[in-house]
């Protein structure tokens, strides 16, 4: 079997850093998109918030 140290499994800093910068520019991007979306579809997307506003209200903490 190999030493614990060998497997690669390590995160440095910079890797740790690096992933939550991709982390936000994808969620960014994601953000951008679903605006523009909703901007273009304005009946779909409203048709989605009202959706999104009965779960919300017949959800049970």
């Amino acid at each position: 079997m190999s030493d614990p140290d060998e497997l690669g499994d390590e995160t440095t800093p910079e890797d740790e850093a690096d992933r939550r910068r991709r982390r936000a520019a994808f969620l960014r991007e994601l953000h951008e998109a679903r605006e523009l979306r909703d901007r273009v579809q304005p009946r779909r997307a409203r048709a989605a918030r009202m959706r999104q506003a009965m779960r919300m209200r017949t959800f049970r903490w």
